[in-house]
């Protein structure tokens, strides 16, 4: 998986946010569930 800048980040946390699945972005950005959940808690 390519790093991800802090703006596409807060980006893919909106588009949670906005109600689409975690496994959907997970699969549509190439990362892990767990990177996403580690983003989320910061």
């Amino acid at each position: 998986m390519k790093k991800m800048t802090e703006h596409q980040i807060i980006a893919i946390l909106k588009e949670a946010e906005a109600g689409i699945p975690v496994k959907e972005l997970c699969r549509k950005y190439g990362m892990g569930n767990s990177t996403f959940y580690k983003w989320r808690e910061k």
